[in-house]
């Protein structure tokens, strides 16, 4: 048997990550669904590694490569916070530019044009039309997006599905979207609740696991 199809027979190694507070997000809802999956597990047959990524440019590839040192995850589910949208906002496509970044935690903005070495976008390898689905066969509201936007997700985004940091070469990766949390008092528009967004994260999580396994 081919050495990929041996890989499929063992539970997928999974790298999930959110992202801490930035400017103008004193509540990042990532943040409380990564540790929502680290006291309550998800019930999958995977090997789920979470972590909440610093708002850094200059750190966020040695950040992410740290995680994937001894890891090497088969699957990147990227969340993020994006104020303005109504729903788990499903990105399809990586842009390789820092046009129009924001200034992260430590006031910087990154220096060069590109991100990384590579094309100017890059897919998700999500099944993102599965995903799509169930979410919305679960009654949770759910949007999709050609812009992931000029700030440290779509770094993220591109780092991974790129594959430009060590360790990281994951054969599905994806990134997604989230709004605020409806107990965040500077939320202006659309809100969710925390179990919500668990529910949802889990539902993409197993969605995700039966693609890579059919793959």
């Amino acid at each position: 048997m081919p050495a990929e199809g041996m890989a499929r027979h063992r539970p997928p190694r999974i790298l999930l990550t959110g992202f801490s507070v930035f400017p103008g997000a004193p509540v990042n809802p990532t943040e409380a669904l990564v540790q929502s999956l680290r006291e309550t597990p998800l019930a999958i047959d995977a090997d789920l590694k979470t972590a909440v990524l610093s708002v850094e440019y200059d750190t966020i590839a040695a950040q992410l490569a740290a995680l994937c040192a001894d890891f090497q995850p088969d699957i990147a589910l990227h969340l993020g916070l994006a104020r303005e949208c109504r729903g788990f906002r499903l990105e399809r496509i990586a842009r390789n530019t820092n046009a129009g970044a924001r200034p992260d935690n430590l006031g910087n903005t990154p220096q060069s044009t590109s991100i990384c070495a590579g094309p100017a976008t890059l897919a998700s390898t999500l099944p993102l039309e599965e995903i799509e689905r169930r979410l919305a066969g679960a009654g949770l509201p759910v949007e999709w997006s050609d812009d992931a936007g000029g700030y440290l997700c779509n770094t993220v985004f591109t780092l991974s599905a790129a594959h430009a940091c060590d360790g990281l070469t994951p054969a599905m990766t994806g990134f997604i979207h989230v709004p605020p949390l409806d107990t965040d008092a500077s939320a202006t528009g659309a809100t969710m609740s925390l179990a919500d967004l668990r529910q949802g994260a889990d539902i993409i999580l197993q969605a995700t696991v039966g693609a890579w396994r059919r793959s």
